[in-house]
């Protein structure tokens, strides 16, 4: 059964060529114009992934993107934003909303693709478990463990859940791959480069920000001092590295 993409745009030829670009690579899409239209299309039928721009009449696509995520039907589905604007804040504030990635306006197909196929992969297809847990490569070919143990800390990645002391921890798709790759490699020192790499699927083109705001996320949901952390340490000038 083909994937199901809720494309969000108003600008008509935009939304045109998105969704024709998807469709013939065999995605089903759904086509809205407005925040509002958008949160009734997600809750009547949720979808697969949405592609969703900043900058809607009505609701714009950031205060669509936080009632998406606190709607259990659509709390985990990945989501695109797209914004006209180069500054980086706004990049921010999309990830700080809920958003998995986000891409700035003028972009070409192939870049569209590759994401959508990244975020749609990485939910079907979570990172494989390693021989080694020290080890950055993980393509050993041995049968995954359902369940990460690090001291408190339990990640079941059939379930794709996360407890810590024993209470659950909701976090998003690209939060929980994030921290399974870190808990993997635990006591490897990972590059953010790698971590976009590993994590994200594809180069990120040196948008290196992207993983800070997820560190940030985790930190705030694991860690009893977020300020002053014990499991996910930074390594200045490198990157980060799990203690637990």
């Amino acid at each position: 059964m083909a994937r199901k993409i809720l494309v969000v745009d108003d600008e008509a030829i935009l939304l045109d060529t998105i969704s024709y670009n998807l469709e013939q690579s065999g995605y089903q899409v759904i086509r809205t114009g407005d925040g509002l239209s958008a949160l009734e299309a997600a809750r009547r039928d949720p979808p697969d992934l949405v592609v969703l721009d900043i900058m809607l009449p009505g609701i714009d696509g950031l205060e669509v993107c936080r009632q998406l995520r606190r709607d259990r039907a659509t709390a985990q589905v990945p989501i695109i934003m797209l914004t006209a604007k180069a500054e980086e804040i706004d990049k921010v504030v999309g990830l700080e909303v809920g958003a998995d990635d986000y891409m700035t306006k003028p972009f070409g197909r192939r870049e569209l693709l590759a994401r959508v196929r990244a975020l749609l992969r990485r939910v079907d297809y979570p990172v494989k478990e390693e021989s080694n847990q020290n080890a950055v490569s993980f393509d050993d070919g041995q049968p995954r463990r359902k369940e990460l143990i690090v001291g408190p800390l339990a990640i079941d990645q059939a379930g794709r859940k996360v407890s810590n002391h024993g209470q659950n921890i909701e976090l998003q798709p690209k939060q929980f791959d994030l921290l399974t790759y870190l808990v993997r490699n635990r006591g490897t020192v990972l590059t953010r480069d790698q971590l976009l790499h590993h994590v994200w699927g594809y180069d990120y083109a040196g948008d290196t920000r992207t993983v800070d705001v997820h560190i940030r996320w985790l930190r705030e949901k694991l860690e009893d001092e977020p300020a002053n952390p014990r499991l996910i340490q930074t390594v200045r000038g490198v990157g980060y590295v799990f203690r637990g």
